[in-house]
């Protein structure tokens, strides 16, 4: 299907042992493809999943690493 957009698989809350929340965005296949900041609470964290899920779909890439590819 051309131009489908394939849903990564779920975002996972946890606590991080601080008293605050972290999130990580998990493949279909159970690969982590990000990790979350520490939040002070539950709420702030579904909020920053919910700032991903806005700007990322069509974000760019900004390679600043000065490297070459691979």
């Amino acid at each position: 299907m051309a131009g489908a957009v394939v849903m990564a698989g779920r975002f996972v809350i946890s606590e991080d042992g601080r008293g605050g929340y972290r999130f990580t965005l998990v493949a279909n296949n159970g690969q982590t493809l990000a990790v979350g900041e520490g939040f002070p609470s539950k709420v702030a964290c579904v909020n920053g999943i919910e700032t991903v899920r806005r700007n990322a779909p069509e974000a760019a890439i900004d390679d600043q690493s000065g490297g070459g590819a691979g």
